[in-house]
C-alpha cells in the first residue's frame, strides 16, 4: 500500500471536522490524490465544502474526493449482504424466519456501528488503492474508540465462532459421513471475514502507514477526554502522534473580556504541555471569523502547512 491513512478525532465541538477537511485540502493541494471520509453520523463535511448532497464518492475539489458514510444505509446494505451469504445454506422453509431475525438484528444497538466499520474496512482495503492519502474525519471520541478497537475485539469473537463451527462440523461429518471431510461454506465465510479483520488490525497499528491525530480545545473537558482516549488507544497498540490544540486565543487580544479569557486559558495550555509532553503538539490560533467556506478551509490548510503538518 503506497497510500497513507490519517485518523483525526476528538471531542464533539472542538473543530475536528474543520481540521480534518483543512488537512485533506492541504494534501490535495500538494498533488496527492486524497479521499476524505466522514464516519460521524452528524455529517457536516459536505457543508464545509458547500456541497448540498454527498452521494457515494463525490469530488469536492481538485485531487479531493469526499465520502460521508450513512450508517443507516450501510446497515441495510450490510444485512442484505448477510442474507446473500446465507442463501443456499438455509432450508427454504426456514428462510423467511431467518430473514425476519436478521431484520430485527439490523435495528439492534451496535448494528449501525458494525455496518460503518464494514464500510470503513472496504475503504481501507479496497477503495484506498486509488489514493495517496485517506483522511478520516471521525465521530466524537467514544464512537471513534469503539470503531478503532473493533478489529481487535471482532477478531477474538470470530476466533470463538470459528472454533465452535469447526467442532459442530467435525461432529456432523463423524455422525453422517463416517469422518469423511466435507466442505463447510459457513466456515469459509467466517474464515474470510476473520482474515479481513486481521488485515485491518495490522494496518491500523502500522505506524508507517497510519497516523492518529487528536483535536482538542484548551478547556478542561476536552483535555480530560483526550487524555483518556490517548491512554485507551495506547493500551491496544495504537499511538497518537499529534495533538492539535485548536482555537488558542492570540496574545495580542484587546478588550477586558478577551484578556480575561486568555488568562483563564493559560493554565489549560500548561496542562496540555505537561499531560501530553511525549506527543508532538500543534497550536492553532482562534481565527477572527468562522471557517465555513472553501476560502476558510484554504486559509486553515495553509496555516497547517506553515506548522509542517504536511510532514506527518
Amino acid at each position: 500500500m503506497k497510500m497513507k491513512v490519517y485518523f483525526i478525532g476528538g471531542k464533539g465541538g472542538v473543530g475536528k471536522s474543520t481540521t480534518a477537511s483543512a488537512f485533506a485540502v492541504m494534501c490535495a493541494r500538494e498533488g496527492k490524490r486524497t479521499l476524505l471520509v466522514s464516519t460521524d453520523p452528524a455529517h457536516n463535511t459536505g457543508d464545509l465544502f458547500q456541497v448540498k448532497k454527498v452521494k457515494g464518492t463525490t469530488q469536492v475539489a481538485p485531487n479531493l474526493d469526499l465520502i460521508e458514510i450513512d450508517s443507516d444505509q450501510e446497515a441495510i446494505t450490510y444485512m442484505a449482504q448477510v442474507k446473500q451469504n446465507i442463501k443456499g445454506l438455509v432450508k427454504v422453509t426456514m428462510l423467511e424466519e431467518v430473514h425476519r431475525q436478521l431484520d430485527l438484528a439490523g435495528k439492534s444497538p451496535g448494528a449501525a456501528e458494525a455496518a460503518v466499520f464494514d464500510k470503513m474496512t472496504s475503504i481501507l482495503l479496497e477503495d484506498s488503492k486509488d489514493y495517496d492519502a485517506v483522511v478520516f474525519d471521525t465521530a466524537p471520541t467514544g464512537h471513534t474508540l469503539r470503531l478503532l478497537l473493533l478489529p481487535e475485539f471482532m477478531g477474538v469473537w470470530m476466533d470463538g465462532l470459528l472454533e465452535k463451527r469447526k467442532k459442530v462440523q467435525d461432529n456432523y461429518t463423524q455422525l453422517l459421513y463416517d469422518g469423511e471431510t466435507r466442505e463447510d461454506p459457513i466456515y469459509d465465510v467466517l474464515q474470510a471475514r476473520r482474515q479481513k479483520f486481521s488485515k485491518v488490525r495490522e494496518l491500523i497499528i502500522n505506524k508507517e502507514k497510519v497516523t492518529y491525530m487528536m483535536v482538542l480545545n484548551p478547556e478542561r473537558l476536552p483535555i480530560l477526554e483526550t487524555a483518556s482516549a490517548v491512554n485507551t488507544l495506547k493500551e491496544h497498540g495504537i499511538s497518537v502522534s499529534k495533538i492539535i490544540v485548536n482555537k488558542v486565543i492570540p496574545e495580542d487580544v484587546e478588550g477586558s473580556f478577551m484578556r480575561n479569557r486568555k488568562e483563564a486559558e493559560r493554565p489549560y495550555l500548561e496542562e496540555i504541555k505537561q499531560m501530553f509532553k511525549d506527543t508532538d503538539k500543534v497550536y492553532v490560533p482562534m481565527f477572527d471569523h468562522d471557517i465555513a467556506t472553501r476560502d476558510g478551509l484554504e486559509e486553515y490548510s495553509r496555516f497547517l502547512e506553515t506548522v509542517k503538518l504536511q510532514n506527518v
